[in-house]
């Protein structure tokens, strides 16, 4: 079988991220909630939306190590290839951040694979993970992969045009399903979930 994933919000977790990030800066009170909506309505509501546009940047570019990986996402990884499985990572996300410095984001999250520990224990190889540009290129990716299950966080990808009819759609969603889900959509909250629908023992 050959399955993919997303990497933002379905591998890696960016709980209190976004509050921590925008602290650094100066952007919110502490004592504002830590989600990332509350960040980003706080500084929308105080027509700072740029603020938070240029503080995703921030985040995505130089503070990942600041985020964590989801619980039971390597053991998932691990357990797929030690049953002959392929894995690959398909994600939406642009070179370059939208306002403020040019990091580069693509390096960033390879970064953090790497310091996560995923190349130097074989859960990935370099060439396994994509970064493509648009969300119209990562649904392409995915057919040209040629995947038998893909795994993300957006229902809005799994109910793409041209995404892939006979690829499996799994919605990873730690705090519950949509209330519209696309049709044909699995939907699981924790990635031992995900295991045992993906890769059952007997």
């Amino acid at each position: 079988m050959r399955i993919g994933i997303d990497f933002d919000n379905t591998i890696v977790d960016y709980s209190g991220v976004f509050h921590a990030a925008a602290l650094e800066r100066g952007l919110i009170p502490a004592g504002l909630e830590t989600s990332r909506t509350a960040v980003r309505d706080y500084l929308n509501g105080r027509g700072q939306k740029d603020a938070f546009t240029e503080l995703q940047g921030y985040v995505y570019g130089a503070r990942m190590a600041l985020a964590r990986c989801y619980p039971g996402v390597r053991d998932f990884i691990a357990a797929a290839l030690a049953d002959g499985h392929s894995v690959f990572i398909v994600s939406h996300k642009t070179p370059r951040p939208l306002l403020g410095p040019a990091y580069d984001l693509h390096a960033a999250a390879q970064g953090f694979l790497e310091a996560n520990g995923f190349f130097a224990a074989g859960l990935l190889a370099p060439g396994d993970s994509h970064f493509e540009a648009s969300k119209e290129a990562k649904v392409a990716r995915v057919a040209a992969l040629r995947l038998d299950a893909f795994i993300d966080d957006l229902p809005e990808i799994l109910a793409a045009p041209g995404f892939p009819a006979a690829t499996r759609r799994l919605l990873f969603a730690p705090d519950g399903p949509p209330a519209a889900l696309p049709a044909g959509t699995e939907t699981y909250r924790t990635w031992p979930a995900i295991g045992e629908a993906l890769l059952p023992r007997p």
